[in-house]
């Protein structure tokens, strides 16, 4: 197999898409754990609900509790050092050719990478807690660009590959 055949096809472009992802969950723990604390005022912010429009219908679902909210500040943490974890050992497994192997690791990396972005952040803090109407902790599109990235991986991760054609 020719070199342009081999980062021309499918199985490269899911590998540096695992690789990427990787990298960049990561760094997304990484940062959380070393800079707890700014990303602590954002969850902090969206389950308070303190800078929604605080409708009294809305309000009872507001977590005030700091222990509570810190606890799903390190639930999410996790959620994320575990995503860059499966991710990582996807990629090692994508460079020591097991591509079943690597592909479900990819698969269970990107479902679960679907479910922090999708579920906890678009689904429960865009429209339970309401994020979508903070001026200041609205975090939507960053959880939007995330799902999607995530999304595209699965989708081309599971494309019917194509046998080579030799010309």
């Amino acid at each position: 197999m020719g070199f342009l055949a081999r980062i021309g096809g499918l199985r490269f472009v899911v590998v540096v898409l695992t690789a990427m992802t990787a990298l960049q969950m990561a760094l997304i723990a990484f940062g959380n754990i070393t800079d707890f604390g700014t990303n602590q005022a954002f969850v902090q912010h969206v389950l308070a609900m303190d800078t929604t429009f605080r409708s009294p219908d809305m309000m009872w679902r507001a977590i005030t509790s700091p222990g509570l909210q810190n606890t799903a500040y390190v639930v999410i943490i996790v959620w994320e050092t575990l995503t860059a974890l499966v991710l990582i050992a996807a990629f090692v497994a994508w460079l020591r050719a097991r591509t079943e192997t690597a592909r479900r690791l990819s698969t269970l990396g990107w479902v679960m990478w679907v479910l922090l972005f999708g579920v906890g952040f678009l689904a429960i803090g865009g429209e339970w807690f309401q994020m979508w109407q903070s001026d200041k902790w609205n975090g939507l599109q960053p959880a939007l660009q995330n799902f999607l990235i995530a999304t595209v991986a699965l989708v081309i991760a599971h494309l019917p590959a194509k046998e080579a054609v030799s010309r």
